[in-house]
């Protein structure tokens, strides 16, 4: 009943915007300054640099746009448009803060240049700065942290051209942590992972949901766990082989999806676009299904035409102007392919979709149908999720008097097709939901 009155409330963001500054503001100055005054204060802060550095020149002025980002962390908790994207914002800003303050404590670095004296303008800025910035909060660099998480929020409410004007400018604040000689690169990159795991694991749309994995799905997430633990040991055993954090990270995230996250794990809207989040967080596996995808397609056709108007194929490698997509990739961004409409409903891949996620994608292909002429049913190769899909479909217009019927009708056009005894009996489940609710 509360959370009810809560959502009911009008959204005031001047009110509880202010309201987060006050609680984030002063935690960040508080938190940040005495976590770095205790430091001062060790003798087992040591440093991590790259020789190659010591040739970052020293550039005065960048510490106009450095400073700048004070304002911006102001501002941008008062350009939410909904009370959903605020909290996450809200949380995102408190949690950068809480994990920066506590690698500070667990893993102290220093920095280790001496910055030489500035005059003038820019010189009183440094020595504001000196009063209460310490050079011992370093990886990662809160900086940094804040520069993606505010970048992200000032992108999703700016224009085209008002967006490149600001990711300059946000480019030059991440730069400018290197050119005020305040952080060393390493900060920088532990900084921008740090940023990418708290931005992936609170998204301001959608929400982590979970349900029971199937024992097929177990078996994957096993595997692909498995496949992410080894990446993180060679990262961790290898000398300088942290790179292969990256794709050890990816692998267990879509370890977890099969093993009952679902497609939350890849955080795709119904447009058909993964967040800009998930995209980076988990690349190496993106990729890898990419290349995967031109492989195995290589001597298929990239769509056959079922019936008249619903085509199935493979996930466009180019436009499909003359088409309305239906897309039931979880792992595959639109971004700027162009169709009449597309609409997407995400599956995961390799598992047999359950009664009610099959139902649900068969209505809304009703509707797409209704509405375009012509449709493209997709997934990565076009061979067992839209294949499952159109068959249903098939079975829902009468297109198709039985299972049978329709999957030979589909093999008829598109031979590769791969549906297994799951599919088939989930297919018969379907059928017999469709005679209940028609007699």
């Amino acid at each position: 009943m509360t959370e009810s009155l809560l959502t009911q409330r009008p959204f005031s963001p001047w009110k509880q915007g202010l309201c987060w500054l006050m609680l984030l503001g002063p935690l960040f100055f508080l938190s940040y300054g005495q976590v770095n005054t205790f430091t001062a204060t060790r003798d087992d802060v040591e440093s991590l640099v790259f020789a190659w550095e010591r040739s970052i020149p020293f550039v005065p002025w960048t510490i106009v746009p450095y400073w700048s980002i004070d304002l911006l962390y102001g501002i941008s908790l008062f350009i939410c448009t909904s009370r959903q994207e605020l909290m996450r914002h809200g949380y995102r800003l408190l949690v950068a803060s809480l994990v920066a303050c506590a690698a500070f404590l667990l893993f102290p670095l220093k920095f280790t240049f001496t910055r030489p004296e500035t005059l003038g303008a820019f010189g009183w800025l440094f020595r504001q700065l000196e009063q209460f910035d310490l050079p011992y909060n370093q990886a990662p660099s809160l900086h940094i942290i804040l520069t993606w998480l505010l970048w992200l929020r000032f992108r999703q409410h700016l224009n085209r051209n008002a967006r490149i004007i600001a990711g300059g400018w946000f480019l030059l604040i991440a730069v400018s942590v290197l050119t005020t000689w305040q952080h060393h690169v390493i900060d920088v990159i532990s900084g921008i992972g740090v940023a990418l795991i708290i931005s992936y694991l609170i998204p301001i749309r959608g929400e982590w949901r979970w349900q029971r994995p199937t024992w097929h799905a177990r078996r994957l997430a096993s595997k692909y766990g498995l496949g992410g633990m080894l990446f993180l040991l060679a990262g961790i055993a290898i000398p300088c082989g942290h790179l292969l954090l990256w794709p050890a990270i990816a692998l267990l995230a879509v370890a977890a999806g099969y093993a009952g996250l679902g497609v939350t794990v890849f955080q795709k809207n119904t447009c058909g676009n993964l967040s800009l989040s998930a995209r980076l967080l988990l690349l190496p596996y993106l990729t890898g299904v990419r290349i995967s995808r031109r492989w195995f397609s290589r001597h298929s056709a990239q769509s056959n035409e079922i019936v008249a108007g619903v085509a199935l194929g493979r996930f466009p490698g180019k436009a499909q102007q003359d088409f309305a997509v239906f897309d039931l990739t979880a792992e595959f961004h639109k971004g700027n392919r162009s169709a009449q409409r597309w609409q997407a409903y995400p599956l995961m891949d390799l598992l047999v979709p359950d009664i009610a996620h099959l139902q649900t994608a068969v209505r809304q292909l009703q509707q797409l149908y209704r509405e375009n002429d012509k449709v493209l049913v997709c997934c990565a190769l076009g061979l067992s999720r839209s294949a499952t899909v159109i068959a249903a479909w098939l079975l829902a217009e009468g297109h198709a008097a039985s299972v049978v019927q329709a999957v030979e009708l589909i093999k008829s056009r598109r031979p590769q097709i791969v549906l297994t005894p799951a599919h088939i009996a989930i297919l018969e489940a379907f059928s017999k939901e469709q005679l209940c609710q028609t007699s």
